[in-house]
């Protein structure tokens, strides 16, 4: 086994590792930087309300703010993540976290819509650069638990995505639009950390393997062309699925719960804080599982397993709406780590191009469902809307269609 000594490096991710060994203090530092950038993004769909109010915006134009930002994202995410394949940036992480700085002060001192979407598009100009990058290099740390590194990345993400709204709640809807400057500190720390990252990045990577070691529970036999195509496809619509749904909740839950239960504003964002805490909550644990079982099995429960609870959910009080929510955040955010692994090893050697279509796929997807949803939320109301979700889940039976190309991680 060829050991890695990592020397020289700040103390953030000084560490000794090797192909097969999880290099968790490199892990804790891309989790925590992808909590900074994510809650500084959930920042934009928890301050809808007050955007709405003070520039009168209807349901389309919220879901346009959050088209441009998601497809901003999107676009870019899988060039970035080819680039990096090809080329190593070390210090392309702090650049865009400070392209993402730019963008929060801007959308604290928007006077106009145009200004408002302008910042938002920098914001997810910022995210493309974060997010294929930062996979990649939670891939690389992972050693043989490349599911618990993803879950670690994500849980990091969500948990930000979570603690966004409750920000919101404290220090915006109180004290208005400007109160989003005081977030760029939250900014600044996440170019600090990043910056440290990408030097251990810059100082090691010409001794670490770019093909990972073997990994029980990887491919089992190396598939078609076809079978890689055909499974692509399928999760394509899983993610489909999962974000649409996600999307609704995420995007809209707020303005449900104030429609059809008379909440508050600042009690509706504690209602978004419980569902996107235990999302949060939810995504540690499809990682490790999936190590353990082979992702697939994963992907079944996390998807077609919320549809008993989706259906119920347009349907149920104000407390069994809150419980219902934290049912389907726990076991619905266990899908996004097993189906990134399941595609990486069914295409290694493409692991930051991976990273950032199927990021770029969850971001584009829930933009233009976040688009479309205001659409028919102007049109029909927002109950209509959380009817109509309510079946997304069983698309989940598409899951059968997967190929077995996985044995479970023997211990």
């Amino acid at each position: 086994m060829n050991e890695i000594a990592i020397e020289d490096t700040p103390p953030l991710v000084r560490v000794k590792s090797d192909a097969t060994e999880t290099v968790f203090a490199l892990l804790f530092a891309i989790s925590f930087s992808h909590m900074l950038n994510d809650t500084i993004q959930a920042l934009l769909p928890a301050i809808y309300p007050v955007l709405k109010e003070s520039y009168g915006l209807s349901f389309a134009q919220l879901g346009l703010i959050t088209l441009t930002f998601q497809v901003t994202a999107s676009l870019l995410q899988p060039l970035v993540g080819y680039i990096t394949d090809k080329r190593a940036l070390p210090y392309s992480l702090p650049v865009g976290m400070g392209l993402t700085l730019i963008g929060l002060l801007s959308l604290s001192q928007a006077h106009s819509y145009m200004v408002i979407l302008i910042s938002a598009a920098m914001v997810g100009a910022g995210s493309a650069i974060f997010h294929p990058e930062a996979s990649r290099i939670a891939h690389m740390a992972a050693g043989r638990r490349r599911g618990l590194a993803q879950s670690l990345f994500q849980v990091g993400g969500n948990a930000g995505s979570s603690i966004g709204p409750l920000l919101a709640a404290w220090f915006i809807v109180p004290h208005g639009q400007t109160a989003l400057s005081w977030f760029s500190v939250i900014a600044l720390v996440g170019v600090l950390v990043l910056f440290q990252v990408g030097q251990w990045q810059a100082r090691n990577m010409h001794r670490i393997h770019r093909k990972s070691a073997p990994v029980a529970g990887a491919v089992s036999e190396a598939p078609t062309s076809g079978r890689v195509a055909f499974a692509v496809a399928v999760l394509v619509a899983l993610i489909f699925s999962k974000y649409v749904y996600m999307v609704s909740l995420s995007n809209y839950y707020t303005f449900y719960l104030m429609d059809r239960f008379q909440v508050s504003v600042q009690q509706s964002q504690y209602y978004l804080f419980v569902f996107l805490f235990a999302v949060a909550a939810g995504t540690i644990i499809g990682g490790p599982v999936g190590d353990k079982i082979g992702r697939k099995r994963v992907i079944w429960v996390s998807i077609l397993g919320v549809a008993p609870f989706s259906l119920w959910l347009p349907h149920a009080g104000l407390a069994m709406t809150a419980v219902l929510t934290v049912i389907i955040g726990l076991v619905l955010a266990s899908a996004f780590s097993a189906i990134l692994v399941y595609a990486q090893e069914l295409m290694p050697g493409k692991v930051g191009m991976i990273a950032g279509l199927f990021f770029g796929l969850a971001f584009g997807t829930a933009g233009i469902g976040s688009a479309v949803l205001g659409v028919v939320v102007d049109k029909q109301g927002i109950n209509f809307v959380f009817h109509a979700c309510a079946y997304l889940p069983l698309l989940g039976l598409l899951t059968v269609f997967l190929p077995d190309v996985e044995t479970a991680k023997e211990k």
